[in-house]
């Protein structure tokens, strides 16, 4: 990751660069990770205190009763194999419950080792339960041959826990290191089995496992976000920024996207220009991850002093143009060959986004701008996107519950047509069988990801002027095109720049 740190009142020497570069880049790094991990023991705390909250006045996390059946002798689980003896021997329980639905039936339910159930149930024709599929309940068997007839179970001594009779039995196991199989028969070992079948467990870590990982989610996702924000200001401090603007005036907006198109292109680069910009993809993930937490500091700093944080605005701004350089190369655009720069800052490359940094930004406009005040644009944009489609099935409200008390959902979520992917699939499919790149298609192209940074900024709280609806084609915005070549955009003064070299 390049970049160019520059400090108050002049340049540091490229020591103290590469210093900041990899100092930013290992703060970063780390942060990610700590982030990251937080994030994912904070879901599971959420997912443990979840699942107490699933368990009964016992404990037990329990499902419903669910008809089994089988016309053999015995109907058998798979093998369950626990490895527990290197953990706390209070690990938990399994509770079975059974209970024959034939008239007058009396069933016997019992768990042992495998090596005992093979040998009782040796050359008996028997049931094994493969797989329970539970939205719909759907059972799936397989069926071991046998001819010979088993004694009665009860009379058996290897059980580790069995219960026989009338009505519905019940055993409780602790959870403990083995290979254990549950059998359920008729008492009288009978052939033809028909059974309501509930299972219950209980985890006794589950209770002092939730608050522990909340406090070290929370304690890491802190650290990580606090590293976040560290290496990018030490990132965003060596991007180059760009003078404050006030409220944009006229055709112009303050973000700014241009973008110019190579006049000879390869036909078929842009076969395998997504391969090629797969390291790219993998830092832009990370970049991202970063800049989500970025906007949110940044988001509050906002709402307590009205402005934003300057090293972070840069790294914010430096994501979104890597974001757009990349873009510009292998999907949205393939306008040019030149593989794109590894960095941050503004560089020659024929793709450039720029954002004006403002002095100052609205307290209130940061709680709804991101979200309430850009849903009109946010459609628009996914309509350019294809996010905005989804297959509705069914009755109305798209979901119900089904007649066994299961949750059936009837909504198909998918991804429509992408109209940028469209344009750009024309264009590519142009580009091969004509070696040109159409100038209007181009041009088309360029005003729709305008469109699409010119939100982004605004969602990302930039900037507070509300992006315009419509689409500023060609290669550049018209904030720069009003203005001739190899001039810069007057100062907000209204005193002429002078000209650039």
């Amino acid at each position: 990751m390049t970049v160019n740190p520059t400090a108050e009142g002049g340049t540091p020497g490229p020591g103290a660069a590469r210093n900041t570069a990899v100092g930013g880049v290992i703060a970063l790094a780390l942060g990610l990770l700590l982030a990251l991990v937080g994030i994912g023991a904070i879901i599971g705390g959420a997912a443990s205190a979840a699942v107490l909250s699933k368990q009964g006045p016992d404990g037990y996390l329990s499902t419903p009763m669910r008809g089994f059946s089988a016309t053999s002798y015995a109907l058998t689980s798979p093998p369950a194999r626990i490895g527990t003896d290197t953990i706390s021997p209070n690990l938990g329980s399994l509770r079975l419950s059974a209970e024959s639905t034939a008239p007058g039936g009396q069933v016997f339910i019992g768990v042992g080792p495998k090596s005992d159930v093979d040998r009782y149930l040796g050359g008996v024709h028997a049931t094994e339960v493969t797989g329970v599929d539970t939205s719909p309940f759907r059972v799936q068997y397989r069926d071991m041959p046998g001819t010979a007839v088993p004694s009665p179970p009860a009379g058996q001594g290897f059980w580790v826990a069995s219960a026989s009779g009338p009505g519905t039995q019940q055993v409780t196991v602790d959870l403990r290191s083995g290979d254990w199989v549950v059998v359920i028969m008729n008492a009288d070992a009978s052939a033809g089995i028909t059974a309501n079948v509930q299972a219950a467990v209980r985890f006794e870590l589950f209770g002092a496992l939730s608050p522990v990982l909340w406090i070290v989610g929370i304690i890491a996702l802190a650290i990580g976000a606090g590293l976040i924000a560290l290496g990018a200001v030490a990132l965003g401090r060596g991007t180059p920024g760009h003078s404050a603007s006030g409220p944009a005036t006229g055709k112009e907006y303050p973000a700014r996207l241009s973008g110019r198109l190579d006049p000879q292109q390869s036909r078929w680069l842009w076969l395998v220009k997504w391969l090629l910009a797969v390291p790219h993809f993998i830092i832009l993930v990370f970049l991202w991850i970063a800049v989500f937490f970025t906007t949110v500091i940044s988001g509050f700093a906002i709402l307590f002093t009205g402005r934003y944080p300057r090293p972070l605005f840069d790294f914010a701004v430096g994501v979104l143009r890597w974001s757009w350089r990349v873009s510009f190369y292998a999907y949205s655009a393939l306008a040019t060959d030149k593989y794109p720069p590894f960095t941050l800052a503004s560089t020659d490359y024929p793709a450039d986004f720029e954002v004006d940094y403002p002095e100052r930004l609205s307290r209130g406009l940061v709680l709804v701008k991101w979200w309430l005040l850009a849903i009109p644009h946010l459609l628009i944009v996914s309509i350019f996107t294809g996010t905005a489609w989804a297959s509705w099935n069914g009755n109305d409200a798209g979901a119900s519950w089904d007649a066994n008390g299961n949750w059936a959902s009837d909504v198909g979520r998918g991804a429509g047509f992408s109209l940028l992917g469209i344009l750009v699939l024309i264009a590519a499919l142009m580009l091969l069988f004509t070696g040109r790149y159409q100038r209007p298609l181009f041009d088309l192209v360029m005003g729709i990801n305008r469109w699409i940074y010119r939100v982004t900024a605004y969602t990302f709280l930039l900037r507070d002027e509300y992006p315009p609806f419509r689409l500023d084609q060609g290669p550049d915005d018209p904030a720069r095109a009003d203005f001739p070549t190899g001039l810069a955009a007057p100062s907000p003064t209204g005193t002429p720049p002078p000209p650039t070299e």
